[in-house]
C-alpha cells in the first residue's frame, strides 16, 4: 500500500547560468547548522572541483542534505550551462518538486526554459524564486509576469501556475514573501518546500526498487550509483539485481556491500534506507546510470529517459611534434585511452571510440564548453596530447538528406553593436527571428543558427562587442543542412624552421600580422606563430639571427621594439584553429600546429 514520508523532502534546485542557485545552497547549509558557527566556508561550497571554482559554473550536479523542524531535505544542486543538460536531465528523476532560482533582473533565460521543460514533462511541482532581488536594477514585478509566461508556454498545469512566489538574495541569506519586504533569513523559502513540495510516496512492504540517477567515481571504491529507494527499503548485505528499461538483456545479480545517506555535504554510511530516502551504494563495479537496483523476487525495470546525443565531436591524438613528450606525464596511446574512456565512469553525455589509427581517438560531447572542460582536466593531470578542431555530427534523414544540429542563440548586447553582431552571425549562416529592446540600453537578439556556426565565434563575440555582450544558447534539435561555411577569414604565420625564437626575427616577423609568441620561445617548422591579416598562411622565419659585421653591432639588437604577444587561453585556441590545424596540449603549454608539418607536402596536399 501507498504510503508517505513526512520526515523527508527530495528537491532540485535549476536555472540558468549565474541565477546564484550554489550560493542559494550555501546560504541553506549556513542557516540550518551544517557548520559550527565559528567555522570557516568558503563561498559556493558546492562547488568542489578547482575548474568550477575558477570559472564559477557548475559541471557536476551535487547531493546534499539539511535537517530542518525535523525534516530531512535533500537538495540536489545542478548545473546551468546547455552543455551540462545531461546532468539536469537525470537528477529531477531522483526528486519530487523543484526549486526554479531567477534572476530578478535578467528574467527567464534560454536554459531556465530548458530545465523548466524537463520538470513539467515529470510534473513536478514548482517553487519560484526570485534571487538578487537586492541588485539595483531588480524588476521583481516584471519577472513574476515573465516566469508566469514560461510556465503557459510550457503548458504547465493550473497546479504549477498557483506555485508559490520567493524572493530572495542568496548573497545576503535572505528570503521573503513580498518584494517590498525584507527579509531576516531563509525561514520563509524552507517553510515553503515544507508546504509545497510533497513528501516521497511509496510502498513500505513492496521488493526493493531504486533507480540510479547519477554515478560518483572514487579511486579507493570504484564506481558510486546514487539514486532514490522508490518502493520498498534496502539493507547492506542485500541480494539484488541490476536492472535497465533500455537495456532488457541487462540482468547482474550482486549485494550491496555499503550503502551511504547524505548529511550536509558529507557521506554517512548506514545499514538501511527506507522508501523516499536519497541514496548512495559503493561496491557495485558493473552499476550505470539508468539501472533499477531491484529484489530478485520481482526485478522490474523503472523507465528512464534517455541521455541526449552528443552534438560536437573532436579527434584526440597522441602528440608527435619534434617537442613532444618533453612536458608532460602521460604520452602514450595508452595512457590517453584508458583516460578517456575513465571518463566514461562519471560523464554519460560523452562518449569515446577508437578510431583506424591506435593513436587517435574520437571523443563526442554536448557542446564547446563540455568537452575542454575535459582537456583542461586532463592537462592538469599531466597529460601531453594534441586535438583537431570541433565539428558538428550529422545525421540523414529517412530521404537521406543531411541534417545538422541548431541551436537557439538568445544575445543582449548594447545597442551601438547590434549591426555587427547580426552581420557576422547573418555570414555565420544564422537567422534573426526576434529583436527586443530592453532596458538599460540592451537589445535582446533571437538567432537560430547552426551549432557550427558557434563554433570559435565566442571570442570574437567578444571582441565586438568590448566585453559588454552577453550570449546564451540552447540546442534545438536537428535541422536541414544550411550550406557550406569558411570558419575563419584569416591565414595563419607559419614557422619556417626550428630553434628558438629571437628577438630580431620576431621584429620582422609582426609587420605581417599578430604574434602569439615572445623571444626565448621553442619552435618548430609547421608551427603556428601568429595570425595573418591575410587569407592565405605567410611561412617566416623567427629565428633569424642579425648578421654580425664591423658596421653592425649586436647591442643595436636591444633597440628593437616587440609588440607584446597575444595570449590566447584554452578556449581561445580551440576557437582559433582551423580544419587543417591541431591544437598541442601540455601541462605548461599550448601550441597550435599544422596537421602537415612539412612545407613541401602541405602544399601539395593543397593541389589536391
Amino acid at each position: 500500500m501507498l504510503q508517505k514520508r513526512e520526515d523527508v523532502r527530495n528537491v532540485a534546485i535549476i536555472a540558468h547560468v549565474d541565477h546564484g542557485k550554489t550560493t542559494l545552497v550555501d546560504q541553506l547549509l549556513r542557516q540550518t547548522g551544517v557548520f559550527r558557527a565559528n567555522q570557516e566556508v568558503v563561498d559556493r561550497v558546492m562547488d568542489s572541483n578547482a575548474i568550477e571554482r575558477e570559472r564559477g559554473i557548475t559541471i557536476l550536479s551535487k547531493n546534499t542534505a539539511v535537517t530542518y523542524k525535523g525534516v530531512k531535505i535533500n537538495i540536489i544542486d545542478t548545473p546551468g550551462h546547455a552543455d551540462f543538460g545531461g546532468e539536469v536531465e537525470r537528477v529531477l528523476k531522483m526528486v519530487d518538486g523543484v526549486i526554479l532560482v531567477v534572476d530578478a533582473f535578467e528574467g527567464p533565460m534560454p536554459q531556465t526554459k530548458f530545465v523548466l521543460g524537463k520538470a513539467m514533462e515529470l510534473s513536478l511541482p514548482v517553487i519560484v524564486c526570485l534571487n538578487k532581488i537586492d541588485r539595483p536594477e531588480a524588476r521583481p514585478k516584471e519577472v513574476v509576469d515573465e516566469v508566469l509566461e514560461l510556465l503557459l508556454d510550457l503548458g504547465a498545469s493550473d497546479e504549477q501556475i498557483d506555485c508559490p512566489f520567493v524572493y530572495a538574495s542568496a548573497r545576503a541569506g535572505v528570503a521573503s514573501y513580498e518584494p517590498d519586504t525584507e527579509g531576516k533569513d531563509m525561514t520563509p523559502l524552507l517553510d515553503t518546500i515544507l508546504d509545497y513540495i510533497p513528501a516521497p510516496e511509496g510502498d513500505p512492504e513492496a521488493p526493493t526498487q531504486l533507480l540510479v540517477s547519477t554515478i560518483d567515481y572514487n579511486e579507493f571504491v570504484g564506481r558510486i550509483g546514487v539514486g532514490k529507494v522508490s518502493n520498498g527499503s534496502i539493507k547492506v548485505n542485500q541480494q539484488v539485481v541490476l536492472c535497465n528499461h533500455h537495456d532488457t538483456s541487462k540482468l547482474i545479480k550482486t549485494k550491496i556491500s555499503k550503502l551511504y545517506e547524505f548529511d550536509g555535504l558529507k557521506r554517512v554510511e548506514v545499514d538501511s534506507a527506507e522508501f523516499g530516502s536519497v541514496v548512495a551504494i559503493s561496491g557495485i563495479p558493473e552499476i550505470h546510470i539508468g539501472d533499477t537496483v531491484c529484489s530478485p523476487e520481482k526485478v522490474e525495470a523503472i523507465p528512464f529517459q534517455k541521455i541526449s546525443e552528443p552534438t560536437i565531436a573532436m579527434y584526440f591524438m597522441v602528440n608527435d611534434s619534434p617537442l613532444a613528450g618533453q612536458e608532460g606525464k602521460y604520452v602514450t596511446s595508452r595512457h590517453l585511452r584508458d583516460r578517456l574512456y575513465r571518463e566514461l565512469n562519471t560523464d554519460v553525455s560523452l562518449r569515446v571510440e577508437d578510431t583506424d589509427s591506435a593513436d587517435c581517438f574520437k571523443v563526442s560531447g554536448r557542446g564547446e564548453l563540455h568537452l575542454s572542460v575535459l582537456i583542461e582536466n586532463m592537462r592538469r593531470e599531466g597529460y601531453e596530447f594534441a586535438v583537431s578542431k570541433a565539428e558538428v555530427l550529422y545525421k540523414t534523414d529517412e530521404r537521406g538528406k543531411k541534417l545538422e544540429p541548431m541551436e537557439i542563440a538568445y544575445i543582449d548586447v548594447p545597442e551601438e553593436f547590434t549591426g555587427t553582431v547580426i552581420q557576422k552571425l547573418t555570414q555565420r549562416k544564422g537567422e534573426l527571428i526576434g529583436m527586443t529592446p530592453m532596458q538599460g540600453g540592451n537589445t535582446r537578439l533571437e538567432f537560430n543558427i547552426p551549432s557550427r556556426g558557434l563554433i570559435g565565434y565566442r571570442g570574437e563575440f567578444m571582441t565586438d562587442t568590448k566585453g559588454n555582450g552577453v550570449i546564451n544558447t540552447a540546442f534545438e534539435g536537428y535541422g536541414p543542412y544550411k550550406g557550406d561555411l569558411s570558419y575563419r577569414p584569416t591565414g595563419s604565420l607559419i614557422a619556417y624552421e626550428a630553434g628558438e625564437a629571437i628577438t630580431y626575427g620576431l621584429f620582422n616577423a609582426q609587420e605581417r600580422g599578430t604574434l602569439f609568441i615572445g623571444p626565448g620561445t621553442k619552435v618548430y617548422s609547421g608551427m603556428v606563430v601568429g595570425q595573418s591579416p591575410k587569407t592565405e598562411d605567410i611561412e617566416l622565419n623567427v629565428c633569424k639571427t642579425k648578421k654580425l659585421t664591423n658596421t653592425r653591432s649586436s647591442s643595436s639588437d636591444e633597440a628593437l621594439r616587440l609588440v607584446p604577444p597575444k595570449i590566447m587561453s584554452l578556449e581561445q585556441c580551440m576557437d582559433f584553429i582551423d580544419t587543417d590545424e591541431l591544437l598541442e596540449i601540455t601541462p605548461t603549454s599550448l601550441r597550435i600546429r599544422k596537421k602537415i608539418l612539412d612545407p613541401l607536402l602541405r602544399k601539395r596536399s593543397k593541389i589536391k
